[in-house]
């Protein structure tokens, strides 16, 4: 349920970006490369570590969206189950291990972060556009989940479901088209 006054009580995070859409435009802009550019890390993987990291912040509406999208990408959806409800990277893919061991730890303690997590990443294989872009993806949703939770962003399972299909397909790029014309 949404905190805005001038929002109906159901306003979901595109009826914001629309009520503010001098503010959304770069950062949907910034989503679209973030999530869906060109990355050693595939697209499902990029929405697994945004789920992941909308778990730790027990973000439920991007948790759902992110949760579904990855799925749809290609993701197990047992492997990603477990991970959100254990928190364990022990079934995830060897090389996926350390990149959300490092998410888990920049979204919790992020002070603590040392040269030894980035070895970590780079020792399964990963280069410098990985760890850049895993880091990218992890600051992201920290900014949007308190962002969401901070607006009092809900929706029904259903419109999580959609939502997820709808950027599953086209990318957050779209979103960028229901935007009100720049002034």
């Amino acid at each position: 349920m949404s905190f805005f006054r001038s929002l109906p009580p159901e306003a979901a995070l595109l009826h914001i970006f629309q009520a503010f859409p001098t503010a959304a435009r770069p950062l949907l802009e910034y989503i679209e490369v973030v999530l869906r550019g060109d990355s050693p890390l595939s697209a499902g993987e990029r929405e697994l570590i945004a789920a992941y990291v909308s778990h730790l912040n027990n973000c439920d509406y991007c948790r759902s969206i992110h949760r579904d999208a990855a799925i749809a990408l290609g993701i197990s959806a047992d492997v990603l189950e477990n991970l959100l409800s254990s928190g364990g990277t022990e079934k995830v893919d060897h090389r996926l291990a350390p990149v959300l061991e490092l998410v888990h730890k920049l979204t919790l303690s992020p002070g603590t972060i040392t040269a030894e997590d980035a070895g970590a990443i780079f020792a399964a294989g990963w280069d410098d556009r990985a760890l850049h872009d895993a880091v990218a993806v992890c600051a992201l949703f920290n900014l949007i989940n308190r962002f969401v939770n901070g607006l009092g962003v809900e929706a029904p399972a259903w419109y999580t479901k959609r939502s997820a299909e709808q950027l599953t397909r086209h990318g957050y790029a779209d979103l960028l088209k229901r935007l009100p014309p720049e002034q």
